[in-house]
């Protein structure tokens, strides 16, 4: 059965809406590693959101795929509250991805002594699997920070009842939302060691 749409088409507005909530938390995010860490409030580790932003990001990955294998088998509506839910998890992810950044900053992948100053000795000892934690953390980033219109478009679509269009757009957003989750999981468990 296919759901009836929710939203009434209005491009216009959806537009502005999706262009407008796509910036703001573009500039939010980008603006996240300018700001000095404050003191972080709580009596908890700060990286426990990194951990939860990591086992979101594998659920949002097994929701992508029973989302893909529920419109395949023509499940229509339990594809649409899948989607759903990976979207809220993804609101979620933000809130905490935000919250780790503000009060964690950033951390060096390969900083053993955690002293957040990466030596030629330390850079040394993890060889070459910065490279590639770097090659898997930047495409991460630049997917990441392109996604989200694409991921509003094609929710945005299939809200409206444009199943068409909506199959059209998740040809390319769901692979690469797909991929957005994996890395994060990888990176995750790849710069864990080096929090300090």
């Amino acid at each position: 059965m296919i759901p009836n749409p929710v939203l009434k088409k209005n491009d216009k507005r959806a537009n502005w809406i999706i262009a407008i909530v796509s910036l703001v938390i573009f500039v939010i995010v980008a603006s996240l590693s300018r700001i000095p860490p404050p003191p972080f409030p709580f009596g908890f580790n700060v990286h426990i959101f990194a951990l939860i932003n990591s086992i979101i990001n594998s659920a949002v990955a097994i929701l992508l795929v029973a989302g893909l294998l529920a419109v395949r088998q023509k499940q229509y509506v339990l594809h649409k509250n899948i989607m759903m839910v990976a979207i809220v998890l993804s609101v979620l992810f933000l809130v905490f991805y935000i919250g780790h950044h503000l009060f964690a900053g950033d951390s060096k992948f390969g900083d053993i002594n955690h002293d957040n100053i990466l030596t030629e000795a330390e850079k040394a000892a993890v060889g070459g699997i910065r490279y590639l934690y770097y090659f898997i953390l930047i495409t991460h980033i630049i997917l990441a920070a392109v996604i989200l219109p694409f991921i509003l478009f094609t929710a945005y679509r299939a809200l409206t009842g444009e199943y068409g269009r909506h199959k059209k757009l998740a040809r390319y957003t769901w692979p690469l939302w797909f991929y957005i989750a994996v890395t994060g999981v990888v990176v995750y468990w790849m710069i864990a060691p080096y929090y300090s």
